[in-house]
């Protein structure tokens, strides 16, 4: 080898370049059991006790406390016979908005009561007294 291969070897790659046979190992799928898969639910998602809020307000005012409650995910029997019926109409009025935002329901459950209930609470059946008026 002459001195200017052995330089031109020293800083310069040689122009052949040896490949590197790459060998991609392809993955195993293990077939997968069919396992039903199980419907586990943690207990810590669970309420550990559900509440029904009984309110009697006296004022309109009161209205944004009940929908507090039911933003809370808490179930609220409304009573309305002590206050003047104008204001009890716009308890109601305000209270089927809420009910409505978050995807809840309001039902009449006797003169001047109501039951209010948030998204995660079901109420079934009917009082026959309230249908036949």
């Amino acid at each position: 080898m002459s001195l200017k291969s052995k330089v031109k070897s020293f800083f310069f790659l040689d122009d052949e370049y040896k490949e590197e046979e790459i060998i991609e190992e392809e993955e195993t799928v293990k077939p997968s059991k069919n396992t039903p898969k199980q419907n586990i639910v943690s207990l810590q998602s669970v309420q550990k006790s559900s509440k029904v809020i009984l309110m009697e307000p006296r004022v309109y005012a009161e209205a944004q406390e009940i929908a507090d409650h039911l933003k809370s995910r808490r179930a609220v029997v409304v009573n309305l016979q002590r206050i003047q019926h104008e204001q009890a109409k716009r308890i109601i009025d305000f209270l089927s908005g809420t009910v409505y935002a978050i995807g809840g329901d309001i039902q009449k459950i006797g003169p001047n009561i109501f039951l209010c209930t948030p998204e995660n609470v079901e109420v079934a059946g009917s009082i026959s007294e309230l249908i036949e008026e």
